[in-house]
């Protein structure tokens, strides 16, 4: 069984596509889609049996809005390997549940737009994966059209993210003078085709590169010189220093017309990592052939609205998850049933029967489980296995929500709930109160924009958000709390974790309290982008 579960992890690529919001992060991972043989066509996902069915942006918000605001899991088969792709939102707002996926996956394609290179809205994002070390692919996306010259692309990379440039493909021209790739490892070039809007593979026609050359003209020596650099400076892929997250192999495409895909995806197969062994909170790796583990790292409501079901994301770390096995949440002891076990495909799903380390596996109505759990099955001898925690990120803003409709104050209370444990807001409460006195915590105002939005659509509770008056949110204790009561500015809450916190309406007498009465506990939350 053991050499079963490595084989089969083996044959596993876990990995999440990271960008800027119209980088082309959804575009790519549909045309993924595409080359695989998952969907017939760009845009559409095939279930089986062959209906149509949904994209990987499949809520209601995201379409009318054209932008990721939730983390999609997707799983497929591609070159007798299982890829589990986890399309993350794009918007710095909702950063915190692409830093939850960052922790579940191997491997990371950062896209670029060729014309715009790294944006501050997602550079702490790129920083991220550089702090956890893992390995980036880099693809530089929309060279069909004007962009900025590929030699400064890798300086921005290389001095923003301190990552090192390996340049794998290399564009002959740009924008309407692009002409295709010379890859660098065979020597080959790659003429650019257009499909008919995209919808289908694109043709690759493979030159030999002293054939190519006949053609000649500006754009082609101007790519040979700078090939010529290239080599120079030896900035070759280097698979060591690739899987320690300290360079990145760089491809170059047009997403949207299919171009320098199917390479991309190849390259995820060959340089990707296998799934590890991953470290528990004790510092010990956890071999993948021991019994079954795993971590919670998304909980979504309403993927189907017509069941309004309530689906726990676990990526599997080590040993074999069979359905209907017995498992043991670690926070709190209690042992549960996955009967209802799924894969993913954005919001299609299929039950599966058998999973590997690398996998997600969807957990249906798996009560009690929350994110930043390990679930762990028999075998371990009553001993635990715990997983580190995911942590939060700091709040940055803070509103009221209220039911604007006081008969739907049961909907209102359910959807509050379910939207803190998913964590798209946090809920910072009374429990005095009650839940209409509630205090909405989050890093941007797209969340309550989504949280509202949500509240009507899903749970039937229309919901009017009011700015709250906070600057400054730090957690602290019971006793440090009695003493912050008497102070004028600050409110003690608690957090769905059961955490204490302080809000301060002003930052200044936090930092004038931290000096004056430093015994008092007010610890910083996990600033937006910084690494555990």
């Amino acid at each position: 069984m053991s050499a079963d579960v490595v084989h089969e992890s083996n044959h596993r690529r876990t990995f999440a596509i990271i960008s800027h919001p119209d980088a082309g992060k959804t575009t790519l991972t549909e045309k993924f889609l595409l080359y695989s043989g998952a969907v017939q066509e760009a845009g559409a996902v095939h279930a089986r049996e062959g209906r149509r069915s949904s994209r990987s942006d499949w809520m209601e918000i995201e379409q009318q809005r054209g932008i990721s605001i939730s983390s999609t899991v997707l799983q497929f088969p591609y070159h007798g390997h299982t890829i589990n792709l986890l399309d993350t939102p794009g918007h710095r707002d909702f950063s915190e549940d692409t830093y939850r996926v960052l922790a579940a996956v191997d491997a990371v394609v950062m896209v670029l737009d060729a014309a715009k290179g790294i944006e501050s809205q997602t550079l702490k994002l790129f920083q991220v994966c550089r702090s956890r070390n893992l390995p980036v692919l880099t693809f530089l996306n929309k060279y069909d059209r004007p962009g900025r010259e590929p030699l400064e692309l890798l300086d921005e990379i290389e001095s923003q993210i301190n990552l090192r440039p390996t340049p794998v493909t290399w564009p002959v021209g740009s924008g309407d003078e692009f002409r295709g790739v010379v890859d660098r490892r065979t020597g080959q070039y790659t003429k650019f085709t257009r499909t008919a809007r995209g919808a289908s593979a694109a043709l690759e026609e493979d030159i030999d590169l002293h054939e190519a050359a006949k053609e000649g003209g500006r754009a082609w020596q101007h790519a040979m010189d700078e090939l010529g650099l290239l080599e120079a400076v030896g900035a070759d892929v280097d698979l060591p220093s690739f899987l320690a997250g300290e360079s990145t192999p760089v491809f170059i495409g047009s997403a949207l017309t299919n171009f320098g895909v199917r390479k991309l995806l190849d390259a995820v197969v060959e340089l990707a990592p296998a799934p590890a062994p991953r470290t528990t909170v004790g510092g010990t790796p956890q071999p993948l052939e021991n019994a079954f583990s795993a971590f919670v790292f998304k909980v979504q409501a309403n993927m189907d609205p017509s069941h309004r079901d309530r689906i726990a994301f676990a990526r599997i770390c080590s040993g074999t998850f069979e359905r209907g096995m017995s498992v043991t949440n670690a926070r709190t002891g209690r042992d549960m049933t996955t009967k209802y076990a799924t894969t993913a495909f954005g919001a299609d799903r299929e039950t599966v029967d058998l999973a590997y380390p690398g996998d997600v596996v969807g957990l249906v109505n798996a009560s009690g489980v929350l994110i930043g759990d390990t679930l762990y099955g028999a075998g371990y001898e009553g001993a635990a296995v715990e997983y580190p925690q995911l942590p939060r990120f700091a709040p940055e803003v803070f509103a009221r929500a209220r039911p604007m409709d006081n008969g739907k104050a049961k909907q209102f209370r359910k959807g509050l709930e379910q939207l803190d444990e998913e964590g798209v807001v946090q809920v910072l409460r009374d429990p005095d109160m009650g839940d209409t006195e509630n205090v909405l915590a989050a890093v941007g105002q797209l969340q309550f924009e989504v949280f509202a939005h949500r509240l009507g659509s899903e749970f039937g509770a229309p919901t009017e958000i009011v700015s709250a008056p906070y600057q400054a949110i730090r957690l602290t204790d019971k006793q440090s709390s009695e003493r912050l009561r008497q102070i004028g500015g600050i409110r003690i809450l608690t957090r769905g974790d059961g955490a204490l916190v302080a809000l301060f309406e002003n930052k200044y007498r936090l930092q004038r309290l931290m000096s004056d009465e430093p015994e008092l506990t007010l610890e910083p939350i996990l600033a937006s982008g910084e690494a555990h």
